[in-house]
C-alpha cells in the first residue's frame, strides 16, 4: 500500500499559495496565449476580409467540438456534423448576403441538426438531443455570426477591431481590478472569483476605450450637439460602448460559468494555455456581439460628423 505524502509545514504552504495567482490562471501562458491571439486576428484583418471570416469559422467549428464533448457527460449527444458545416456555413452566409443570409443559414442548421438526431435512431432521448443541438446552433455559430456581419460594415474591419479591443479591455480591466480590490463577490455561487471591484474595472477601461475608439476610428465629434444624434458624439457613444461590453461580457462569463458548474467541468477544453478552451475565451465576446453589432450599426449609418 503506498503512503500518502505527509502535509506541507505551514511555511512550505504559504510558499505556495504566492505562487498561485489569486485569480486562478496560469498568467504567463494566459498572456502569450493572449498577445498570439490578438495578432492571428490582427493579421486576418490586416488585408482582406476573408482570412478572419474563415478564422471564425475555424474558432466556431472547435467551439462546437468542446460544447459536444461537454454535453456528451450527462449523455447528450449533439448531432456534430451538421452543426460545424451549419456553422462554416453561417460566417459564410453572414459575409456574403448580411443578416438575412446568417437567419436563413442558421434555420436551416437548426433543422438539419434536427433532422440528423431524428434520423440517428428516434427514442425518449430524441427532444433533449435536439433542444441541445438548436441551443449549440445559436450559441456558437448565429451569434459568432454577428461579428462577421460588423465586418461587413463600412470600414469593418476597424469596427471589428474596436469590439475586439472593447472585449480585451472589459478581461483587463476586471482581471486587475479584481485582483486588486476584489473583495464584494458578484455571483459567489457561480463564479466566486468575479467581484463587484473587477466589474467596476471592467466598465472603467471599456468606456476608456469605447471613447477613444469612437473618436479615432469613428471620427465621431466628442461633445454632443444639435446637428448630431445622441450617439453620434465620441463621448456618448463610448459610454454606451463601455457599460454595455462590461455587462452583456460579464453575463455571457456567468452563463457559461453556470453551464460548465452543471456540467461539472472546469474548463470547456484545454486547446488554449491559461485560458482552458475556446469556448472559455469567447463566452464574454458571444453574447456582447449582437449588442456591439446594434449600436456600431446605428452609430455609422447615422448622419456623417
Amino acid at each position: 500500500m503506498t503512503d500518502l505524502p505527509e502535509p506541507l509545514p505551514p511555511a512550505s504552504r504559504r510558499a505556495s499559495a504566492e505562487r498561485t495567482p489569486r485569480a486562478g490562471r496560469n498568467l504567463p501562458a494566459a498572456i502569450a496565449v493572449g498577445v498570439l491571439l490578438l495578432v492571428v486576428v490582427g493579421a486576418s484583418l490586416w488585408f482582406r476580409a476573408e482570412p478572419f471570416v474563415a478564422l471564425v469559422a475555424v474558432a466556431v467549428s472547435a467551439g462546437l467540438w468542446e460544447l459536444r464533448a461537454a454535453f456528451q457527460r450527462r449523455g447528450i449527444q449533439l448531432p456534430i456534423w451538421p452543426l460545424v458545416v451549419g456553422g462554416v456555413g453561417m460566417a459564410v452566409s453572414a459575409h456574403v448576403g448580411g443578416p438575412e443570409a446568417l437567419l436563413v443559414s442558421y434555420v436551416l442548421t437548426v433543422a438539419a441538426a434536427a433532422l440528423w438526431r431524428v434520423l440517428d435512431g428516434p427514442g425518449k432521448d430524441a427532444p433533449r438531443d435536439v433542444a441541445a443541438s438548436a441551443f449549440a446552433a445559436t450559441y456558437v455559430p448565429f451569434l459568432a455570426g454577428f461579428v462577421v456581419l460588423l465586418l461587413g460594415q463600412h470600414d469593418g474591419r476597424w469596427l471589428v477591431a474596436l469590439f475586439i479591443l472593447l472585449a480585451v479591455a472589459n478581461d483587463t480591466g476586471g482581471y486587475i481590478a479584481g485582483v486588486l480590490f476584489g473583495k464584494h463577490p458578484l455571483a459567489p455561487t457561480v463564479s466566486p472569483k468575479k467581484s463587484w471591484e473587477g466589474m467596476a474595472g471592467s466598465v472603467v477601461l471599456t468606456t476608456a476605450v469605447g471613447v477613444v475608439g469612437a473618436h479615432l476610428v469613428l471620427d465621431k465629434p466628442f461633445l454632443p450637439d444639435g446637428g448630431h444624434p445622441l450617439l453620434g458624439s465620441s463621448l456618448v457613444l463610448g459610454l454606451v460602448l463601455g457599460f454595455m461590453t462590461a455587462v452583456t461580457a460579464t453575463v455571457g462569463d456567468l452563463a457559461e460559468s453556470l453551464l460548465k458548474r452543471d456540467l461539472d467541468l472546469k474548463d470547456m477544453g484545454s486547446l488554449l494555455p491559461g485560458h482552458g478552451g475556446v469556448l472559455d475565451r469567447v463566452d464574454s465576446i458571444l453574447v456582447t456581439a449582437p449588442f456591439v453589432y446594434l449600436v456600431l450599426s446605428v452609430a455609422v449609418s447615422g448622419p456623417a460628423a
